[in-house]
């Protein structure tokens, strides 16, 4: 739907600009629409369920059988997670069913070296923890992360604006220290249970346009963005199993189907995915669009990858609009047997 699309796209060069501008007060919705959300919200809030307890911790060293880099010199590579509860792993009980668990042992698999684990997401996270999380992050020195964040920002009624710059900085001080970023922009809230019309169309909307505006901010810091809205909506909506017990966060199914939507463009960002190799599907999207059609594109498809592309004449960013081709996971049985049984001091043994 060209027209939904360039709506987007207008409205998501606007929080991004706004954002990088400092500007604050730019809301996604009119007066009245705002206070349903809020009375609505409340209702929602009401039918989900609790989980008691914490996220299971993942944290130490994947891929045990490769090289031992006591032996060869190669340290292992450093994979860290930062973001809310989708990034910490809420609504499994075991560790190898969190999505760093999975992705920890995918990234192993297929570079064929070790990966170290650390975590420092915290359940009910906003933008605005980002960065502390950060500087934990830094501590490690790692070579990758992956940043899942915005649900809490749009139920909590953050600014859109305020959210999308500071996940811009939190970027932006990642790269600069020469770490790769993927970040998993704001999921589809309209494929809640608990959440019915208005509000459920409500959601959707916000929910796509920060995620377009948050593709926007973290291309222009240096990342890449993988749409993960438009991946849990039909199939989540059809699926009940891909949800927790609380009807609200992902299930292990659900974290499986994320994580393998996430592991191609962490390959990749690696210089790991073998382009020159990759076979090319009938339909296969692909494309180099300006930022705001690009960020836009990819809020309603399913995985699609967002990256940075040459600057057009005049200095209009351009970004390369990517659907790829999915790695199969390593099955539960399979992470746990890839996780180290010696982690590195100060990590939690993989489980």
């Amino acid at each position: 739907m060209p027209g939904v699309q360039q709506s987007r796209a207008r409205v998501a060069r606007r929080i991004a600009t706004a954002a990088a501008y400092g500007g604050g007060g730019l809301g996604l919705l009119g007066v009245g629409l705002a206070g349903v959300l809020i009375t609505e919200s409340r209702l929602a809030i009401r039918a989900v369920g609790i989980l008691e307890g914490d996220p299971p911790k993942a944290d130490g060293v994947y891929g045990d059988g490769f090289a031992d880099p006591a032996q060869d010199g190669e340290q292992p590579l450093v994979l860290t997670f930062l973001g809310d509860s989708t990034a910490a792993g809420l609504g499994v009980r075991r560790a190898r069913e969190t999505p760093g668990a999975l992705l920890a042992a995918g990234l192993a698999s297929v570079a064929e070296r070790r990966v170290r684990l650390v975590n420092v997401a915290v359940s009910g996270a906003r933008s605005n923890d980002l960065a502390r999380q950060v500087r934990l992050a830094l501590a490690s020195r790692p070579d990758i992360a992956v940043i899942m964040i915005g649900a809490n920002d749009v139920t909590r009624h953050t600014p859109p604006t305020q959210a999308v710059r500071l996940l811009g900085e939190a970027v932006r001080d990642l790269r600069t220290l020469g770490c790769q970023v993927v970040v998993g922009t704001c999921p589809d809230l309209g494929t809640i249970k608990p959440v019915r019309p208005p509000l459920r169309w409500i959601a959707r909307r916000v929910s796509r346009q920060l995620a377009a505006a948050q593709t926007i901010a973290v291309v222009e810091a240096g990342g890449r963005t993988v749409s993960l809205g438009s991946l849990l909506g039909p199939e989540f909506a059809a699926r009940p199993e891909m949800f927790a017990s609380d009807r609200f966060h992902p299930s292990a199914q659900g974290y499986a189907t994320a994580a393998m939507a996430v592991l191609p463009s962490l390959c990749a960002a690696l210089d790991l995915w073998p382009e020159a190799t990759e076979p090319e599907p009938s339909g296969r999207r692909e494309a180099v669009l300006p930022m705001a059609v690009a960020a836009a594109t990819a809020a309603g498809q399913s995985g699609t990858e967002v990256a940075s592309a040459a600057e057009g004449a005049g200095g209009r960013r351009w970004a390369l609009v990517k659907h790829r081709l999915r790695f199969g996971l390593p099955t539960p049985a399979e992470a746990t047997a890839s996780a180290s049984s010696h982690p590195e001091p100060g990590d939690a043994r993989a489980t």
